[in-house]
């Protein structure tokens, strides 16, 4: 219980309190955006870190749409000082048109914060993900790693946006469960 009460908060934190501030200034969330094709499971290649990120790696997200048009998230993530799999289930939903990749994700009650598809390459294989403001960013990929290609594009365009990432820590996807 204690852990996925220490995860929640986490992500809750992660995603921000604030529904009111969703994007980034200067970043522009994927349109058209088809919420099907981005469901399933994505690796977390990279992200700016901070306290309740702190000791995770192997991190992924697990997006399934319900019929009601929500979106069920599941986040798991490898705690390598505790040396326990930790988990998150939250909920994710549109903040306006359902072909913009703009979203507001909670994991805890009320709260909801901006989770925005601000880059997709490939088809839906690799994301690049802006919170709500330059202190969240992640890159996702469909596999355990990102062509450098991808990922480069995905970083020049994170500078274009104005974040620092010099900040960005490189997530280890070297376990199975």
């Amino acid at each position: 219980m204690r852990k996925s009460f220490h995860l929640t908060l986490y992500l809750l934190l992660l995603f921000g309190f604030y529904s009111c501030q969703s994007i980034p200034k200067g970043a522009t969330a994927v349109s058209p955006f088809e919420i099907e094709k981005y469901m399933g499971t994505w690796y977390e290649i990279a992200r700016i870190d901070f306290k309740f990120e702190e000791n995770l790696n192997n991190t992924t997200a697990n997006y399934k749409l319900q019929p009601d048009g929500k979106v069920k998230v599941t986040n798991r993530g490898y705690n390598y000082v505790k040396e326990e799999w930790e988990e998150a289930i939250g909920k994710a939903k549109f903040r306006g048109e359902s072909d913009v990749a703009e979203l507001k994700v909670s994991f805890f009650g009320p709260f909801y914060a901006g989770y925005n598809v601000i880059g997709l390459e490939g088809y839906y294989e690799y994301a690049l993900v802006a919170g709500k403001d330059l202190d969240y960013l992640w890159i996702l990929s469909r596999s355990k790693s990102i062509p450098e290609a991808v990922k480069n594009k995905f970083l020049e365009k994170a500078k274009s946006i104005g974040y620092d990432t010099s900040r960005l820590i490189w997530v280890e996807q070297d376990k199975n469960e």
